[in-house]
């Protein structure tokens, strides 16, 4: 079987459930975790932007990755985050993954020294040389300061190891040109990460989505492939524009540029599926933010109700 025929659909990139003391939120992960597979959702992906893993402790990274894969049980793939500045900090999640039975890794371009293509070349042959488990490409230029370029993911992928991409640069046309330049290579898989982009990707060949709304309401993204997937066109426009309802009424309140992760765990917090707690340098909105946002969650949460029924 293709090592990468499992790969497909909705895998949410798994927020990352904290206490106040930004020590892992062991019983609202194990909730949450029932509540994505109960959704229908085709793998997780955790450690990614939206778990926050670049403010996460290694003690958390490491007790997140062995228990989301215990509670899961191999019922869906779970793919894991190891990007780090440090080469070898990367080497130490991906090593944890594969011990607790993860189903391949997920790595953006380290992203504080400045590099160019060829670094980033060097850096990810020598990672999949390094690492058990497939490993897929990050592309996350607004965070990394740096984006993978098409010609230089088609250079990684004739690397074994190298098994896809998520592109998370929400550029419609960096995707289609992904597309056009994998066209004759299906096993190579290409997912986006910006939801409100979703359907226009798909359409374009690509495998799936890494869509963050997953987290708190992954039966409309998981509707929305398994519709696109039957060739039902007026569904999937009609989710699509569900979803980016979603995206205007949660994802951009106040001025703040964490506006997205701000809104959608506060918005988990309201549906009981997470406390709503950061790690710093990101804190939750006020009590005051979160009450005007409240009010827009309940629009947004009967529309989806609506969406799903009809």
């Amino acid at each position: 079987m293709n090592q990468t025929a499992s790969f497909r659909g909705i895998f949410p990139p798994m927020i990352t459930p904290l206490n106040p003391d930004f020590s892992l939120d062991i019983a609202h992960t194990e909730i949450l975790i029932e509540h994505l597979i109960a959704g229908g959702v085709h793998g997780l992906f955790i450690l990614g932007t939206t778990g926050e893993f670049a403010g996460l402790s290694s003690d958390v990274k490491s007790d997140l990755i062995r228990l989301t894969c215990r509670q899961v049980k191999g019922r869906v793939p779970v793919l894991v985050g190891v990007t780090d500045c440090s080469y070898v900090e990367s080497l130490d999640l991906a090593s944890i993954a594969q011990e607790s039975g993860a189903k391949a890794l997920v790595a953006a371009p380290p992203f504080y020294m400045n590099i160019g293509q060829e670094e980033l070349i060097y850096y990810y042959q020598k990672l999949a040389d390094s690492v058990e488990l497939p490993l897929f490409l990050y592309d996350m230029p607004s965070h990394t300061k740096i984006n993978i370029k098409v010609e230089t993911a088609v250079k990684l992928s004739a690397h074994p190891n190298i098994i896809g991409i998520k592109d998370s640069s929400g550029n419609s046309e960096n995707f289609r040109a992904l597309c056009q330049a994998f066209k004759n290579q299906p096993e190579f898989k290409i997912f986006v990460g910006p939801e409100e982009i979703l359907a226009e990707t798909l359409e374009m060949g690509g495998h799936g989505g890494v869509t963050g709304g997953g987290n708190l309401f992954p039966k409309l993204y998981v509707s929305l492939y398994e519709a696109f997937q039957n060739k039902e066109y007026d569904t999937v426009k009609k989710l699509q524009e569900t979803i980016l309802f979603l995206s205007k009424n949660l994802y951009q309140n106040g001025t703040y540029q964490s506006s997205y992760l701000k809104g959608l765990k506060a918005s988990m917090a309201f549906e009981g599926l997470c406390q709503g707690n950061f790690a710093p340098p990101l804190f939750p909105y006020s009590e005051a933010e979160k009450a005007e946002l409240h009010e827009k969650f309940l629009k947004v949460k009967e529309r989806v109700q609506e969406s799903l029924i009809s």
